[in-house]
């Protein structure tokens, strides 16, 4: 059983290739290698696998890797996925997410894959201030960003009905870990408070978001690609729910950090105030639980980004002048 996994190289993506290579699938990793990939997240396993620097958009390169290859499956990870980024520029996200996804729908259904894994995401449901969001919940998404994984969600679907192509669709909540992108939440203020620096929040920081430990994410996408429903769609969340400015404090705290670092900063454009799964679809049907915490998972995290500075300082250098457009 060959896997095609888009993305392989990104924060999640490469989470699952290790996954999927432990539990001794033969794995073709696809990525674009762009400022968010980094072919370092796969080093350990990177001579277990083949690996090619291909752009999604680009259909004629994806299409000599599926006749060279014969996949059997598609696990689709790659994607533009940061929110400020999206509101910034939301030429690449359309280009990327939406056309991306149709080229590889397109070459699936060409090459009779047998089961194609889409990955989406939880904001495309939009916020919900109370209750939670079921996999049949309306979608109304708010970013860019939110908005353009929702048609790629959508087109996957809509492939399913009309050409029966096999897709299964996972919806993850909010992921954080070790080596993801350090313009996330949770990077900068782990960053921004080991440096001592002002940790920029959003608004009052009571919006709130699901979190997800990426090895958890990965594991229960390998599940539900082995246990899945075609045409189905799976909630992939956590339970864990917690307010912007709490996470924060949290790392504060483990940091032995003072609060005065937090620093309000004027909202982000239509940020949602709360996004919230119902995930026992994936309990029940899958047998799928999560195994960590918010505390063992956030200090686990801290940890990775002090024993991997150098690395993260790379980034930041590309980041600065970023920050300053985002938190003005």
């Amino acid at each position: 059983m060959k896997l095609l996994i888009t993305g392989g190289a990104g924060f999640i993506g490469s989470a699952f290739v290790k996954e999927a290579l432990k539990d001794g699938y033969d794995t073709v990793v696809v990525d674009a290698l762009t400022y968010a990939g980094d072919l370092k997240r796969i080093k350990d396993v990177y001579d277990n696998m083949v690996f090619y620097k291909i752009d999604i958009t680009d259909k004629d390169s994806l299409k000599d890797v599926f006749i060279k290859e014969k996949p059997n499956i598609i696990i689709h990870f790659a994607a533009e996925s940061h929110v400020d980024r999206s509101i910034l520029d939301p030429y690449i996200f359309i280009k990327t997410n939406v056309e991306g996804t149709f080229n590889l729908l397109e070459l699936s259904r060409e090459f009779n894959i047998e089961k194609f894994i889409n990955i989406s995401t939880d904001e495309v449901y939009g916020d919900i201030e109370q209750g939670e969001f079921y996999e049949e919940s309306c979608l109304k998404p708010s970013s860019p960003y939110s908005t353009s994984k929702a048609s790629a969600d959508m087109l996957g679907r809509a492939y399913y009905r009309t050409y029966n192509l096999p897709v299964v669709t996972v919806r993850p909540s909010n992921n954080y870990g070790p080596w993801q992108y350090p313009e996330k939440f949770i990077p900068v203020v782990i960053l921004k408070a080991l440096n001592n620096e002002k940790i920029p929040i959003y608004g009052t920081g009571q919006n709130v978001r699901e979190w997800l430990f990426v090895e958890d994410c990965a594991k229960g996408v390998l599940k539900i690609m082995q246990k899945g429903k075609i045409g189905e769609i799976y909630n992939l969340g956590s339970d864990i729910e917690l307010k912007n400015i709490d996470v924060a404090k949290t790392i504060l705290r483990l940091l032995n950090k003072d609060k005065s670092l937090i620093s309000f900063v004027k909202d982000r454009k239509g940020h949602d105030i709360r996004y919230k799964m119902n995930s026992s679809k994936l309990k029940e049907e899958i047998g799928f639980s999560l195994s960590t915490s918010f505390e063992e998972g956030i200090k686990k995290t801290i940890d990775w980004y002090i024993e991997n500075m150098d690395w993260v300082k790379k980034k930041i250098n590309y980041l600065e002048e970023y920050w300053k457009k985002v938190y003005i």
